[in-house]
């Protein structure tokens, strides 16, 4: 028979089909299991968790105010977003209870909460600084943010409550490891019953840069040492990555962990700076282990996407990378 005498469309068509018919096996399925879990897509189990993104990952105030995150937040798909303290901008000392409340106003009518109050100023004043002007300010201003987390209708502020050693900062002279323990266990001390009074949880977080509470163990240990429901952990899986692993602090955490910062990181690397965190499921973070023990602790709150540099170009499309991230953590993509 000739092979050389052309070929109708048809014919080709009806010729493509018999073969796919006769072969089903060389025929890869296109459609990979439609509607079925796959872990290549995401988690195949479904977590009752919800979504969060620090306002760190915007470029504001540069480029867009604050109205204009927690719009984007929203339409990206968050449930919250945790909102930074500073000595200037929207949440500051130079704001109070009636600015507070029209942020709480806008975010209710875009219809995103938020999460948490997170800030800088942990830092450069410290609790466990050896000046005793700098700790005095540290603490003035805490209250400020537990006054300012109130009124923003959260029961989160992240608390950093001392520093051995500060790495990116200069101005910081190394503090005792006693010396450092009894401040930060004093610090909170003063500030627990204005938030009791509040309603505001402290939550401790996970550091392991500054030298301080550098285990499970040992954060449990002072957490538990307040005996109070309002001070609780604030969970940062991207801060001991370098030579520990979140799945097996979220275990030894337990209830304890009020809120969380999903920061991602790679072992791989040997850059040790904050400029070492990445995006998220760009590191060796093994998630999946993560999420398990979280649900087996009972965790239910907030999974906060905390990030330091927005994009230069485009800065949405981290935002709406990082939501699409979480939902695949969580089980939330077919």
């Amino acid at each position: 028979m000739p092979t050389d005498l052309p070929i109708s469309r048809r014919g080709a068509l009806q010729a493509a089909l018999a073969a796919g018919m006769a072969a089903p096996s060389l025929v890869p399925s296109l459609a990979l299991g439609a509607g079925k879990a796959d872990d290549r897509r995401a988690s195949p189990k479904r977590y009752d968790m919800k979504k969060s993104i620090n306002l760190w990952a915007f470029p504001y105030p540069q480029r867009m105010n604050l109205k204009e995150c927690l719009q984007l937040a929203r339409d990206a798909g968050f449930d919250g977003i945790e909102l930074n303290y500073d000595l200037d901008n929207d949440l500051s000392p130079k704001s109070g209870p009636s600015e507070y409340a029209a942020i709480r106003k806008t975010a209710a009518e875009i219809g995103i909460a938020v999460s948490g109050l997170c800030s800088f100023l942990f830092w450069p004043y410290s609790f466990a600084n050896n000046d005793p002007a700098i700790r005095k300010r540290g603490l003035e201003l805490a209250g400020k943010m537990i006054e300012a987390a109130h009124d923003l209708g959260t029961e989160n502020l992240l608390v950093v409550p001392g520093a051995v050693h500060i790495p990116w900062r200069t101005d910081y002279d190394p503090v005792p490891n006693d010396v450092c323990d009894a401040r930060a266990r004093e610090g909170v001390a003063r500030l627990l019953p204005l938030a009791e009074k509040l309603g505001v949880s402290l939550n401790i977080e996970n550091i392991f840069f500054n030298g301080y509470l550098m285990t499970p163990a040992e954060m449990n240990a002072f957490v538990d040492s307040f005996k109070s429901k309002h001070v609780r952990v604030h969970f940062d899986t991207g801060n001991i990555m370098e030579y520990q692993f979140p799945e097996h602090w979220a275990k030894l955490l337990g209830s304890r962990i009020k809120n969380i910062h999903f920061k991602e990181w790679t072992k791989k690397g040997t850059d040790h700076s904050l400029e070492s965190f990445r995006p998220l499921l760009d590191g060796t973070t093994n998630w999946p282990a993560v999420m398990e023990a979280l649900d087996k602790g009972g965790y239910r709150g907030y999974l906060t996407f905390e990030y330091f540099h927005p994009f230069p170009h485009y800065p949405e499309a981290l935002i709406y990378q990082a939501s699409d991230a979480l939902d695949r953590m969580l089980g939330k993509k077919a």
